[in-house]
């Protein structure tokens, strides 16, 4: 099916939104905008959240509904999308390049899981992190969580500088 004019317009406008809480990236980069295509003259924007709760969802929403609406798309619906959970493997290549250079140590491989399973390991958190900043992969985890559920704070052992690390989900 060809995508018509109007959604690849809207599509261009909607991968410039930034992610609220990752500003460095786009909903595009960050793997959260899923889908954007006209239905009968509306605009529907699919996303789906990073995890379940995730409290930046309120204002992705209200982002792209501007920034359409700025750009002329009168009638938007932003929908979102549980299913297939996101995962950070949908992370793409320059959003993982930019987490870098904004000081932000990209994810890893997301846990291998099939259909409808969620891997469980009851041992602490077994998650390796480079520096991002010069670049040594000798560095410890401070905190579980950091500026957001989705970080943790680790510390450089090379360099002594702390930075946050994107958790593989």
């Amino acid at each position: 099916m060809a995508t018509s004019a109007p959604a690849r317009e809207a599509r261009a406008v909607a991968e410039t939104v930034t992610d609220p809480e990752l500003p460095a990236l786009t909903l595009a980069d960050l793997g959260v905008l899923r889908d954007v295509r006209d239905e009968d003259g509306v605009v529907v924007v699919e996303i789906t959240p990073t995890y379940s709760g995730c409290p930046a969802m309120g204002v992705m929403r209200a982002d792209l509904l501007h920034a359409l609406h700025a750009a002329g798309f009168d009638r938007v619906e932003v929908r979102t999308v549980l299913a297939p959970a996101w995962s950070t493997d949908r992370i793409t290549a320059e959003g993982r390049r930019k987490l870098a250079a904004a000081g932000i140590a990209p994810p890893g491989p997301a846990p291998v899981r099939g259909p409808g399973l969620v891997p469980l390991d009851l041992g602490p958190p077994r998650r390796a992190a480079g520096c991002p900043l010069c670049g040594s992969p000798d560095t410890e985890q401070l905190s579980e969580f950091g500026a957001t559920a989705c970080k943790a704070l680790r510390r450089c052992r090379a360099c002594g500088e702390p930075f946050e690390h994107v958790k593989e989900i």
